[in-house]
């Protein structure tokens, strides 16, 4: 991969990360309830389930592309617009709300870790997401693993550390959002469609 598509991917792979959805959620209420370094095993599971999600999307894509490569176009054109559609949605969406007070109750780590796994690879959404994201970005003339390996590492090493920092500032961040979570919501809704608009016009 060109160092300029990923440092383009990795923007993008950051916007997503920080933009409202279930892990980032549930690493806020993980943070606020059990503490952060509980609340690793949370996010350690929800990282691995964005590498599943992102393998079947990417293959998914791979086997497509080998039938033709028209699909690619179609694919970008396609995806763009659900990109779109999604800065829309989120844009739309009210701010988070919610009392969270820490909880005396002591969860497994291996639960937790569950929780988080699960919470991203049952998302039908993600899948939706990264089948729409991750061909504005595969190289056809490239190794699939290569690029694989790449995405996938980059954007779970994104989500561990953004996910880490919500946690850690899970009882702080709360009340702002709150305050200005409307806002927030609008500017990565604002980045989403940015992106689906932008990304289906490049070479």
């Amino acid at each position: 991969m060109a160092f300029d598509t990923w440092l383009l991917y990795a923007l993008a792979a950051l916007g997503l990360s920080l933009s409202p959805g279930p892990n980032g959620l549930l690493a806020l209420t993980h943070g606020a309830l059990y503490g952060r370094q509980r609340t690793l095993y949370t996010i350690g599971g929800g990282a691995l389930g964005f590498v599943v999600v992102i393998a079947l999307s990417m293959f998914g894509i791979g086997a497509l592309l080998q039938t033709s490569l028209v699909w690619l176009t179609v694919m970008k054109w396609v995806g763009g617009l659900y990109l779109v559609y999604l800065g829309i949605q989120v844009w739309r969406a009210p701010p988070i709300g919610m009392d969270i007070r820490p909880s005396p109750q002591r969860r497994s780590g291996l639960s937790l870790f569950r929780q988080g796994l699960l919470s991203a690879v049952t998302n039908p959404k993600g899948l939706l997401f990264f089948a729409a994201f991750l061909p504005q970005f595969i190289d056809p003339h490239r190794s699939l693993w290569g690029q694989f390996a790449v995405m996938a590492g980059t954007f779970a090493v994104i989500e561990v550390i953004t996910e880490t920092l919500i946690a850690s500032t899970a009882s702080r961040l709360t009340p702002w959002l709150r305050r200005a979570g409307r806002r927030f919501n609008q500017a990565c809704g604002g980045v989403f469609m940015a992106i689906g608009a932008a990304l289906p016009l490049r070479g």
